[in-house]
Formats: structure tokens, C-alpha cells, sequence
């Protein structure tokens, strides 16, 4: 435990501290939350557009920060070295693994206080209640686990430059078919299907019914994103490679 909680305020104080990650996590959501709620991008009515966009923008978070900037940052880790030289500590391969999404959920409670605090400036109006507010936080819990377990797992087995290209490429794709920022129903009908079956789209799709219709997360989302925050992670620490 020890090992694993001074990675984890390591792995806080270097999140904190790169200027393009505090970017990447924190001023494009927040850009993309202003523009998406003050456009007419989306279909939703004008009057309760960010109603809509607030619970998208909150996972699309998730997806940046647990997938993208973690994979990103943990594969030039490794491709400099310095993997190598926390393998010889007792810090081990899980332990690892551990601190990395430890350290990312430390960095999404600040995305998601931001966040809420801007889209409450643009008169969102979140339902849910108390027991909404707990639900928002297993979702966004479950979320960041198998997003984060997808990113490492292409950290630790990709060149930093393959691994570069393929996180914003995978980045892309989900973000355009998750119903993040896209509305589920305006997707082709076959990818309305597979949606739910991905951490993304069941992690947005949980959001808007807690924070925008006040109903809870159906058991399609519960499971989806259930099994990819065990088996992402756990498949990332068997096939990770510290060089």
C-alpha cells in the first residue's frame, strides 16, 4: 500500500503539473461545453440544449482523461525508460496500473467540479437528487476504470508513436458514435445497437438518464461498463510491458 499511494500522488503532482494534460482535460471540455450549448450543433431545443450537453461533456472527460492522456503520457513513459526503472522497485506491474487510475480519478473530481460549476453558469438544471448524485459517481467511477484499462493497455504494449496515433484515433471514433456529443438517435440504427456495448456510449448514455431525464442507468449500463472496469484493467496488468 505504501508502494502504491506514493505512485498515486506522484502520478496527481505530474497530471497537475503538465500544462498540455490541465488542456487537454480541462480546457477543450470546458470549450466544448460553451460551444455546444451555445450553438445549434445539437438537436435539442435551444432553451434546455445544455441539459443535453452537460452529462456528455462530464463523460466525454472520462474518455479524455482515462484514455487519451493516460495512454499518451504512460507510453512515453515507457518508451524514455522510465517504466523500467519503477520495474525494479517493489512498485510492481498492478500496483501500477492502480496508481495510474487512482491518479486519473483525482484529476476527474477537478474536471468534474469545473465543469458543473460552468454549466450551472449556463443555467443547468441537473435531476436526479441525492441518490442521482451517487449514481453519477459509480458511473463515472466504473467509466474511468475501463477507459483507463483501455488506454494502459495500449501504453504498455505499443510504440509511444503508434500508441499516439491509435489513443486519438480511438478517441475520435468513440467520441463520435458514444452519443456524447451526437445524440443517440440521430446514429444509424445498427450503431444505436452496439453503443450501450461501449464504455463510452453506456458511461454518456447512464448520464443523460440520471442527469437529464432523472431516471437511473438501465442494466444494459450497469453491465457494459461493470465488465469493462474488471476486465480492461485486468487485462492491461497481464499483457503490460515495462519496456
Amino acid at each position: 500500500m505504501r508502494a502504491w499511494w506514493a505512485q498515486t500522488r506522484a502520478e496527481v503532482r505530474m497530471n497537475v503539473r503538465r500544462g498540455e494534460t490541465l488542456l487537454l482535460t480541462i480546457g477543450i471540455p470546458v470549450l466544448l461545453l460553451v460551444f455546444f450549448s451555445l450553438s445549434h450543433v445539437t438537436t435539442s431545443p435551444a432553451p434546455h440544449r445544455i441539459n443535453f450537453v452537460a452529462p456528455g461533456i462530464l463523460a466525454l472527460c472520462v474518455l479524455s482523461t482515462s484514455l487519451v492522456a493516460l495512454s499518451i503520457s504512460t507510453g512515453f513513459e515507457r518508451s524514455f525508460g522510465v517504466l523500467r526503472r519503477l520495474h525494479v522497485t517493489p512498485l510492481g506491474q498492478r500496483r501500477l496500473i492502480g496508481a495510474k487510475i487512482a491518479g486519473v480519478l483525482v484529476t476527474e473530481a477537478l474536471q468534474v467540479a469545473v465543469l458543473s460549476l460552468v454549466a450551472l453558469a449556463l443555467k443547468w438544471h441537473p435531476r436526479g437528487g441525492p441518490t442521482g448524485a451517487l449514481a453519477v459517481v459509480a458511473l463515472l467511477v466504473l467509466g474511468s476504470a475501463g477507459c483507463a484499462g483501455i488506454g494502459l493497455l495500449l501504453a504498455g504494449r505499443l510504440r509511444a508513436e503508434v500508441n499516439l496515433a491509435a489513443s486519438n484515433g480511438l478517441y475520435l471514433i468513440l467520441l463520435l458514435v458514444s452519443g456524447i456529443v451526437v445524440p443517440v438517435t440521430s446514429l444509424p440504427s445498427f450503431v444505436q445497437k452496439i453503443v450501450v456495448g461501449l464504455p463510452s456510449g453506456a458511461l454518456a448514455d447512464g448520464l443523460h438518464r440520471v442527469l437529464g431525464q432523472g431516471v437511473g442507468p438501465s442494466k444494459a449500463d450497469w453491465l457494459s461498463l461493470g465488465v469493462w472496469a474488471v476486465l480492461a484493467p485486468l487485462f492491461a496488468a497481464r499483457t503490460f510491458r515495462f519496456d
